[in-house]
């Protein structure tokens, strides 16, 4: 089955989820895979585009997460496709580090334009988000001679050691799996329904924990999610992240904002940093930035990002060119499309709809996010007890009628909602429609 715009925009359920087929392909899986790699609904996807999985069973089911804000152009969508067939048709690697080729360099220059800020910036591209935030520390320590690195509660950047530092989610992320890489220090997140603290405040908080906790003539980098992915699209009060990127100015601390989930036309802009008029000295992206292609980059000051000795920076397949090419056609399709634009609308539909559910169903806490970013929070009514049995409940109900639901948090207990931008306004309404069947069932 071909996948792209061409499969019907309608969701249709032939069999219960997951499908005969489906629970045939996962005892093999079970057979030849580890046990390590979970997975969160074991339909086995044939085809995909627009805001529709097919199943091999034949069910076509909504689409609410892109492969968790890497599909954000659609799956398959025709400009990445057809940059990708013809690289693919031209050449398929050859190591940029060994004998370089356009498409990287190509990258590189939409990245300098893209980002924030008007200095000149300079980009080093890699394969994975946790290898563009392993890559951002690895620069920063180089260009300060520092060594400490700031997090914050809550934060997720990735499963490679160093990101597993960093990264403050024990299980499943870190559990078992230590000891890991040191001078990482984790600071206080702004988190308003939680603390009811300003960004002005809160920031202060955080600046006092570094200040007295590490120094900041030790710190290297501050890095931070614009909006926390895993953590649970925790969204911080205006003028936290522009008092942490006045502080590291201040200090000669390099501040990155890492913008792997947020970035790319997800939240209504190019970047999430770009609301509160932030410029970091890097950013790291991937996840959105090829259409479905394993692609990531660091993109600096080019001072900061020329300061690592020739050698120093790369990796076999970092920057390969048919993901290059994923990327250039996925960045034509938001420019074209004005996907950040779209990503804007959807959100607007999305939050009518939550608020409406959060009025009959008070397990909903808080709803919070940017553009096509959203998140709510269940808690224990009148509470802020996180309840993630019922977030379990619910998102199972969705995944048995056919809609596919992403939860999150540090407790488990917040439905994050990334549909791809590519998706109908008339396939949003129906995902909520069953979402606010799902609350009623297991009310």
């Amino acid at each position: 089955m071909s996948g792209g715009p061409t499969i019907p925009q309608k969701r249709n359920l032939v069999t219960a989820i997951p499908g005969p087929l489906s629970q045939e392909r996962h005892e093999r899986k079970k057979a030849f895979v580890s046990d390590g790699v979970g997975t969160t609904l074991p339909v086995y996807v044939e085809a995909a585009g627009g805001g529709i999985l097919v199943d091999v069973d034949g069910n076509a089911l909504i689409d609410l997460g892109s492969g968790i804000a890497v599909t954000t152009v659609g799956n398959a969508a025709e400009r990445v496709v057809a940059r990708a067939a013809e690289q693919l048709a031209a050449f398929t690697h050859t190591c940029f580090t060994v004998t370089p080729y356009d498409g990287y360099v190509d990258v590189a220059q939409k990245l300098a334009e893209l980002t924030p800020g008007e200095h000149a910036k300079k980009s080093a591209l890699f394969n994975s988000g946790a290898e563009a935030v392993e890559n951002a520390i690895k620069i920063a320590r180089h260009a300060t001679g520092r060594d400490a690195v700031i997090v914050f509660d809550h934060a997720y950047h990735g499963r490679t050691n160093l990101t597993m530092a960093m990264t403050a989610k024990q299980m499943p992320y870190k559990h078992g799996f230590g000891p890991f890489a040191g001078e990482v220090y984790r600071a206080p997140m702004s988190y308003p329904v939680r603390d009811g603290l300003t960004g002005a405040e809160a920031a202060a908080r955080a600046i006092d924990v570094i200040a007295s906790q590490v120094g900041a003539d030790q710190v290297a980098a501050i890095i931070v999610e614009p909006i926390q992915g895993e953590g649970g699209f925790v969204v911080p009060a205006p003028g936290f992240l522009p008092a942490l990127a006045a502080y590291a100015a201040e200090n000669g601390i390099v501040f990155i904002a890492d913008e792997i989930q947020s970035g790319f036309c997800r939240t209504g802009a190019w970047f999430a940093v770009d609301f509160e008029g932030v410029v970091p000295d890097m950013i790291t992206t991937a996840k959105g930035i090829a259409g479905g292609l394993p692609l990531s980059a660091v993109t600096g000051r080019a001072e900061l990002m020329d300061s690592v000795h020739a050698g120093g920076l790369g990796g076999t397949y970092a920057g390969n060119p048919v993901a290059c090419a994923g990327a250039l056609g996925a960045i034509e399709e938001m420019e074209t499309g004005d996907l950040a634009a779209r990503a804007t609308a959807i959100g607007a539909l999305m939050e009518r709809r939550l608020r409406a559910l959060r009025e009959e169903f008070d397990v909903i806490a808080d709803i919070r996010g940017r553009g096509a970013m959203l998140a709510i929070e269940l808690c224990k009514p009148g509470t802020l007890e996180p309840d993630p049995l019922r977030t379990n409940a619910v998102a199972a109900h969705c995944h048995q009628q056919g809609v596919v639901v992403l939860t999150a948090g540090t407790w488990g207990n917040v439905f994050r909602f990334l549909p791809p931008l590519s998706i109908s306004d008339e396939l949003l309404e129906e995902a909520f429609d069953v979402i606010a069947e799902a609350f009623a069932a297991t009310a």
